[in-house]
């Protein structure tokens, strides 16, 4: 018997976005607006595009309307304030983006233990800091978001199959392709990955629709921003994605009867895909599809120069 599910549409409601002071988040961010949602944009700090969004949706006198809250999204206390924020503001949120990464920066890298130069993960931290930004935060997010939803602290309905709500992540295509230069962001993307599966029955049990976009190259300042993650990427051959299609594969998860639970949606140049939980084929690697680095293998002459640094793996 086929389960019946309530059609959800994002206008008149309320979205966290974390990360959304650029690329793929801001995208989403104003689409979101765009379709007359709310939008609660949080980051660090926000780029001038991001800032431009928020003046031209604050008038608390019209809707939809969006709010800046700084949060470090490292931090659980932060984020607690983040959905009390929120709700303080708007009564209430429908769909949280924990969409907040890094790509595997020197300062918290495999290839740059703790201890060595340049990297911020101290030697007793007992923790990365990639994997606090791009793993533990979007685990946590969905965590208060559940429980804010299934025990509201206001006299909003609780979250129900027909009272749905939505949690939308972002994984990437690295999930799917080893890639030597990346170990821990590709580690925390497979298990972005493995969480929206994991969580894929909560949208028939609960309402709660818990899936994920797993990006290729998509041209955002990740990469624009990042010469040494450039030079991997074959500038004549491959094709990049924009956000703002990310951004519509995002919405498409969020509203899609389809895009059940538990649905991870592959995102390329002009090019969305479902991935398959077993017996998945994998990235098209057709460089015109943007969904992998053709100079990626270059990667492998760093790693070899940088193992043989005895500054870098020399004892601690």
């Amino acid at each position: 018997m086929e389960t019946f599910r309530s059609p959800f549409s994002v206008s008149g409601r309320t979205a966290i976005v974390t990360g959304a002071g650029s690329g793929i988040n801001l995208a989403f961010a104003k689409l979101l607006l765009s379709r007359n949602c709310n939008v609660v944009l949080v980051d660090l700090s926000l780029r001038p595009e991001a800032q431009a969004v928020i003046d031209s949706y604050s008038d608390h006198g019209k809707t939809p309307r969006a709010i800046f809250v700084k949060t470090d999204v490292s931090s659980w206390p932060a984020l607690g304030h983040m959905f009390d924020a929120t709700i303080a503001d708007f009564g209430t949120f429908d769909i949280v983006c924990p969409g907040a990464g890094v790509y595997e920066p020197d300062w918290s890298s495999f290839w740059h233990p703790p201890g060595s130069p340049g990297s911020k993960d101290a030697l007793d931290a007992g923790h990365y800091a990639l994997l606090d930004i791009n793993l533990t935060h979007p685990i946590r997010a969905t965590q208060l978001a559940i429980s804010h939803w299934l025990h509201p602290k206001t006299a909003q309905a609780k979250v129900s199959p027909s009272n749905p709500k939505r949690v939308i992540h972002i994984s990437s295509i690295a999930a799917q392709v080893p890639n030597l230069n990346a170990p821990l962001y590709g580690a925390s993307k497979s298990a972005i990955s493995g969480l929206v599966r994991c969580l894929a029955p909560l949208e028939e049990s609960d309402g709660i629709r818990v899936n994920a976009v797993a990006p290729g190259l998509i041209k955002t300042p990740l990469w624009t921003d990042n010469p040494d993650k450039l030079r991997y990427v074959d500038q004549q051959r491959d094709a990049w994605a924009t956000p703002e299609e990310v951004a519509e594969a995002m919405l498409r998860c969020v509203e899609e009867v389809e895009l059940v639970g538990g649905t991870v949606l592959e995102v390329g140049h002009e090019h969305t895909r479902r991935v398959l939980v077993t017996g998945d084929p994998g990235p098209d690697e057709n460089p015109g599809k943007g969904l992998v680095a053709h100079k990626a293998h270059e990667g492998r002459e760093v790693v070899k120069a940088l193992l043989g640094n005895n500054n870098v793996w020399g004892p601690r």
